[in-house]
């Protein structure tokens, strides 16, 4: 016998979890592709006014006396005031796509503590979280964010604030539930054996293994408040000029539809195709993050 045999051989390397759920995710051709597309409209949005000839430097944000016309170069015609609507399309999704990331991610922080605290706190601090947010959901939703609207003003600020502080519910849930099964895991048994204060076990361990059903929700977040937003700018509760969104858009091409169709055309393509592919993305998250499918 050689003593090569005898040799110890090398254990295998596995794969962390992220590695895995990103090899499963480049997988799923629907989400890359929708990751892609949402990169290229996100560069487009950023960049894209600034590059087409009628950049922003270049609209006439008050020229009320040209109307809407496919001529004049203008690759997707113009809006009722006569400026280019690729332009305002491009720049109404900064608005847009800025307003869905920041109010999602003000109902991330709250509800991510939000639950991680009621849950491993249990009993009547449980108890009174929960009914707390039982409350928040017999509320009319859409009306606490136009009443907020009317009272504090159209300001985008609290824009982002009021669509975010009422988003959080859904989150505190999901984070609650995921607690409630990880702090009878061995290793929150173990930290606090180790004398490891409350803070860092909700912090460090419970909130780190419960991110992915967070991830996913995160992603179907997003369209969520896309069309939030938009339904308040087509109310005319959104942005004022001279910023602009996707919703104020499809509002002002909806009053023109039948004279200048492409007004309301063009910015809703750009808003379906956004909510698709984040659907998309959210989808195949959820199954490279699926334990039961590994």
């Amino acid at each position: 016998m050689s003593t090569d045999s005898l040799a110890p051989t090398a254990a295998p390397v596995g794969d962390s979890l992220g590695r895995d759920a990103w090899r499963r995710l480049s997988q799923n051709r629907a989400a890359m592709a929708s990751l892609w597309l949402l990169g290229l409209m996100t560069l487009a949005c950023f960049i894209g006014p600034w590059l087409t000839p009628w950049g922003l430097a270049d609209v006439d944000w008050n020229a009320f006396d040209v109307g809407p016309t496919l001529e004049g170069g203008h690759w997707l015609g113009t809006d009722a005031n006569g400026r280019d609507l690729l332009t305002r399309t491009l720049y109404g999704g900064q608005v847009s796509l800025s307003v869905a990331l920041v109010a999602t991610f003000v109902s991330l922080i709250i509800g991510v503590l939000y639950g991680a605290v009621s849950g491993y706190v249990g009993g009547r601090v449980d108890n009174l979280m929960m009914r707390f947010v039982d409350i928040m959901y017999s509320l009319p939703f859409m009306f606490l964010v136009i009443l907020l609207m009317v009272v504090f003003g159209r300001n985008i600020f609290l824009i982002y604030a009021a669509i975010g502080a009422v988003e959080w519910l859904d989150m505190a849930r999901i984070v609650r539930g995921q607690t409630l099964a990880l702090k009878q895991r061995e290793f929150v048994e173990a930290a606090h054996a180790l004398g490891v204060k409350d803070g860092k076990i909700v912090t460090r361990h419970l909130i780190p293994n419960a991110i992915g059903p967070v991830i996913v929700y995160v992603t179907l977040t997003v369209p969520k408040v896309i069309l939030l937003e938009s339904f308040l700018s087509f109310l005319g509760l959104g942005v004022q000029e001279p910023l602009t969104s996707w919703g104020v858009l499809i509002s002002e091409g909806a009053d023109m539809m039948q004279t200048s169709p492409w007004m309301l055309l063009v910015p809703s393509v750009f808003l379906a195709l956004t909510l698709f592919c984040l659907n998309f993305l959210g989808d195949g998250l959820r199954d490279a993050l699926d334990p039961k499918t590994r």
